[in-house]
């Protein structure tokens, strides 16, 4: 008999402060659902989430004051660790917020979700093995709260969220990472290549959920796709787009050609 639904068990995820909680949690949340433990039939409306459970530590400032430290120390390739670390934790909450702020989609989306929280979490654990093995943990180094800005902005609508947290902020790691695994394996840290190798091939997957559902919304209410991310990459980020792009992950990502050169054109050209 299902006793709980999958947005008290998102919920929950997200207001644990441990990431070790946290991760815990966005496990089980994925494994009950395959199990058939969760309902999502629910008469519970969501409410706004400000701020997520966090540890103390990382402190959250802002990214211009971020230290900017050589991959050719040891703490230099740490505190890349720590970033993407500290991406992946938010990463746990961004995909549990996605299933709990919005109710009334289809039951595949809510297995997606539940499936990319439960993936975000490993990616966390092996990230964090990985700073303890160099004499570091989450929380050595200092943060920024950028991704649950964003998630903040889109939290009254299911087809902004989709367009702007998968297919910008998340999508931006298929363009930088394979760079990040070319440098580190110029610095002959093999295990830190394996593991960054693993989290690009899981996120094309993510962000190929965000695409296939922001086009899911579009066509439920009759837009175009291409034409309403064009127009929503003007609202939220003034067009203010970063290349280079990552064609061929970002293809399989669910990005169309004619959005991988609107993207080009809008990094060239600058807010407008």
């Amino acid at each position: 008999m299902k006793t709980a639904t999958v947005f008290a068990a998102a919920k929950n995820c997200i207001d644990a402060c441990s990431p070790d909680e946290k991760c815990q949690l966005a496990t089980a949340l994925y494994r009950d659902w395959q199990a058939g433990l969760l309902s999502f039939d629910t008469q519970d409306e969501s409410e706004s989430i400000d701020s997520p459970g966090r540890p103390e530590k990382p402190q959250l400032v802002s990214p211009r004051t971020l230290a900017h430290r050589k991959l050719g120390t040891p703490e230099g390739r740490a505190a890349l660790l720590h970033a993407i670390a500290h991406i992946e934790f938010n990463a746990v909450n961004l995909a549990c917020d996605a299933l709990y702020q919005f109710r009334g989609m289809p039951e595949e989306y809510y297995q997606d979700w539940a499936r990319v929280a439960s993936e975000e979490a490993y990616h966390f654990s092996l990230l964090q093995q990985r700073l303890v093995d160099m004499g570091y943990t989450y929380g050595d180094f200092d943060a920024h709260n950028g991704l649950w800005e964003m998630a903040c902005k889109t939290a009254h609508d299911v087809l902004v969220r989709m367009a702007l947290v998968p297919r910008v902020l998340e999508a931006r790691g298929l363009d930088v990472t394979p760079s990040m695994i070319e440098r580190l394996r110029k610095q002959g840290d093999d295990a830190s290549v394996k593991i960054l190798a693993i989290i690009f091939r899981d996120e094309i997957g993510h962000v190929e959920i965000g695409s296939r559902w922001f086009r899911f919304v579009c066509e439920q209410r009759g837009l175009d796709s291409e034409l309403t991310f064009r127009e929503l990459l003007q609202e939220y980020m003034q067009g203010r787009m970063k290349g280079p792009f990552e064609r061929e992950a970002r293809q399989q990502a669910g990005f169309s050609m004619n959005e991988l050169v609107m993207l080009e054109e809008m990094s060239r050209k600058g807010p407008g």
